[in-house]
C-alpha cells in the first residue's frame, strides 16, 4: 500500500478528479481513507433513491471514504450546511470544490478493482483481483 495525499482546488469535480488520479498513476485499485474540505455543490444519492439530490451553498465535507476502480468510484460522504445540518450519501459526479478538498488515498499496486453485477444483491459490486505485474 502506498499513501498518496492530494489537494483539489476550487471548481474541481470531486469524484471525477479522484477517478482521474487512478488513471494518471496507471493503477487499478485505491481507497479514499478520508477527506475534508468544502463544496459549493454536492450531488448525493441517498439510500434507496435512484437519482442524486443537489445541495448548494457553503458546505463543509465532514467525512469522505470509499473505493476507486477503473470502472469508477464508490464513495460515501457527509456534508454540513451553514446551519450545521448534516446530509450524507453516495457521491455522484458534480460535487464542486468551493475552497479546497484535502484527501488521503491508499494506492494498492498489485490489485485490480472492478465493478460487476452481483446476482445476490442485484447491484454492481466491488470485485477484487490480483494484478501481479504491478506489485
Amino acid at each position: 500500500m502506498q499513501i498518496h495525499p492530494i489537494r483539489l482546488v476550487p471548481g474541481d469535480d470531486l469524484r471525477g478528479a479522484l477517478e482521474d488520479v487512478l488513471r494518471e498513476l496507471d493503477l487499478a485499485a485505491a481507497y479514499v481513507l478520508q477527506g475534508i474540505g468544502s463544496l459549493s455543490v454536492a450531488q448525493l444519492r441517498f439510500a434507496g433513491v435512484d437519482q442524486p439530490a443537489e445541495l448548494r451553498g457553503d458546505l463543509e465535507i465532514l467525512t469522505l471514504a470509499g473505493s476507486i476502480s477503473p470502472d469508477g468510484a464508490h464513495l460515501h460522504m457527509s456534508v454540513a450546511d451553514a446551519r450545521g445540518q448534516v446530509f450524507g450519501g453516495h457521491v455522484a459526479h458534480g460535487c464542486r470544490v468551493r475552497t479546497t478538498a484535502e484527501i488521503l488515498l491508499a494506492l494498492l499496486p498489485g490489485h485490480r478493482f472492478a465493478r460487476e453485477h452481483d446476482e445476490r444483491t442485484g447491484f454492481v459490486e466491488l470485485v477484487i483481483r490480483p494484478e501481479p505485474d504491478k506489485v
